[in-house]
C-alpha cells in the first residue's frame, strides 16, 4: 500500500460523511503533489508506520516559513481515546520545532469533540468563522481557530 492508500483507509473509516469533512483522493494526493505539504501515519501502537502494518492515524500538514498548519487528522474509531491522536500531534509539533517554526495553526468545526484533545496538547482558540461549515443536513456551523506559539 503507498501512503496515499493508508491515509484513505483511515479516512474512509474515521470521518463522519454527516459532517463532510473528509477528503477525496484527488484532494489528498494534490495536496502531497504540493511542495511543503506532508503526511505523518501511525499505527495503532502509536508508531511511525513501518512496511507490513495497517495505519491507524495520520496528520497531513503544510509548512510555511516561521510556521505549519495541521490541515487534517484522522484516527481510527477503535483506536481513539488510545493515545494515536495525541502522539501524532506530539511528533507534528516535534517536528514543527526542529524545522524551526514558531507557531501552529489548526482550524476545526465548533462542536467537534477533538476540541478537547486540541485544548490539552496546548493549542488555543484564536478567532471564530461564523457558519463556515454545512453538515449534510444543511446545518451550519462556525469554524474555529487554534494556535500554539513553540
Amino acid at each position: 500500500m503507498t501512503d496515499l492508500d493508508h491515509i484513505m483507509s483511515v479516512m474512509d473509516a474515521a470521518f463522519d460523511p454527516h459532517w463532510r469533512e473528509a477528503w477525496t483522493r484527488q484532494q489528498v494526493e494534490n495536496s502531497l503533489s504540493m511542495p511543503h505539504t506532508y503526511a505523518i501515519i501511525f499505527d495503532k501502537h502509536a508508531r511511525l508506520l513501518a512496511p507490513g502494518r495497517e495505519a491507524a492515524g495520520f496528520i497531513l500538514a503544510r509548512r510555511a516559513p516561521g510556521e505549519e498548519e495541521l490541515l487534517l487528522i484522522g484516527v481510527r474509531p477503535e483506536v481513539r481515546n488510545s493515545g494515536v491522536g495525541r502522539a501524532l500531534i506530539e511528533y507534528f509539533l516535534d517536528v514543527a520545532r526542529k524545522e524551526g517554526a514558531e507557531r501552529v495553526f489548526l482550524e476545526m468545526r465548533a462542536n467537534n469533540p477533538a476540541e478537547k484533545l486540541y485544548l490539552s496538547c496546548g493549542f488555543e482558540p484564536i478567532g471564530r468563522r461564523a457558519n463556515y461549515y454545512r453538515t449534510l443536513d444543511g446545518t451550519l456551523l462556525d469554524a474555529i481557530t487554534f494556535v500554539q506559539t513553540l
